[in-house]
């Protein structure tokens, strides 16, 4: 089938697309999971502490975009300008004005105007409150809902990568290759990664490739199983022996006649491989192992709610929003599952 546009769409790729539409759990999921980490991806243009847009003696800057000096809008000392200050804000607004985000402040922003002593209880300033160091709660969920997803994806196609590679090599080739590398999984399966992880924190500052690579070590066989399976059922296939029959190498079997078939497997497993890879993040965070201090991160939020109980917006709020996102992957991760279950029809 042809669409409009000239696409060729297989018969195959069509039923599977209108199943995973029938599930409206998983498809309105999708959207609202896309909805919500397309905004976080534009957390600069929602909450900042920069103007989006200064118009001062007919000229226009764009502080969000570049960093402007105190004395270009009148002020008299040559650093960088801190668009809050009161003094520069009258400077500016006696010869132009200013275009704010709806959040006036930055995950790492503190705000020294706090009535009460932090963790300050959500206000019009602060709509969720502050956490303890006075940084606004709602501006931190934002970069760490993108920054936990961005984090999660990456960890995800490079754990996929790897795990599937690994996987269509043991199984296509099988004999001492299989046994080899199945033993060799076992022992890196036995590995304490949480020892690792305390280890290599003690010895560098654990930072965000830092993780990802040494989540990455420990993640990819998530799916090495899976792809082995595949490849052991399919090596042996007609369409198989008749393309090695043909003359054809190795590498090109595997890529264009097996893996297809693997692939299946793989993409029903991956919703739930970027929510665990989430979870763990937040789990790192939470115990103090995970991103440098002062990051935007919601296991650190978590934490401070569990250190502050006499402040509830700071546990709920990041409770929230871990939530509802795992919540959305999973449904997304179901609706993917029977979209690829031959047993399943439209109804």
């Amino acid at each position: 089938m042809s669409t409009r546009f000239g696409i060729h769409v297989a018969p195959l790729t069509r039923r599977r697309f209108a199943q995973f539409r029938a599930n409206r759990r998983g498809w309105w999921s999708l959207w609202l999971f896309l909805l919500l980490f397309g905004l976080s991806l534009g957390a600069e243009f929602i909450a900042n502490d920069r103007p989006l847009l200064i118009s001062y003696q007919g000229s226009f800057y764009a502080p969000v975009f570049k960093d402007y000096a105190e004395i270009d809008f009148g002020g008299v000392f040559p650093t960088e300008a801190n668009y809050r200050d009161p003094y520069l804000a009258q400077l500016i607004d006696e010869r132009g004005w200013m275009l704010w985000p709806p959040i006036r402040f930055r995950y790492d922003t503190v705000n020294y105007d706090l009535p009460v002593p932090a963790p300050a209880p959500p206000s019009a300033a602060n709509w969720l409150g502050t956490d303890d160091q006075g940084r606004d709660v709602l501006a931190r969920l934002i970069y760490g809902l993108r920054l936990s997803v961005l984090f999660g994806l990456l960890l995800t196609l490079t754990s996929s990568v790897i795990g599937v590679a690994a996987g269509a090599v043991q199984g296509y080739f099988g004999g001492r290759i299989d046994l080899l590398f199945q033993r060799f999984l076992e022992i890196w399966g036995g590995l304490p990664q949480l020892f690792i992880l305390i280890i290599v924190s003690s010895v560098v500052v654990p930072g965000f490739w830092t993780l990802l690579f040494i989540l990455m070590l420990f993640g990819w066989t998530a799916l090495v199983g899976v792809v082995r399976a595949e490849f052991l059922r399919a090596r042996n296939f007609d369409y198989v022996r008749a393309a090695r029959a043909l003359g054809m190498s190795d590498g090109r079997i595997m890529f264009k006649h097996v893996l297809p078939n693997a692939m299946v497997a793989t993409l029903t497993f991956m919703p739930f491989i970027l929510s665990g890879s989430i979870v763990a993040l937040t789990a790192l965070d939470f115990l103090g192992l995970g991103l440098p201090p002062g990051s935007a991160s919601l296991g650190d939020l978590l934490r401070q709610g569990k250190d502050n109980l006499q402040a509830p917006w700071l546990g709920i709020s990041g409770f929230v929003v871990v939530a509802l996102m795992l919540s959305l992957l999973v449904f997304v991760g179901e609706a993917v599952r029977d979209a690829f279950d031959p047993r399943k029809n439209v109804a």
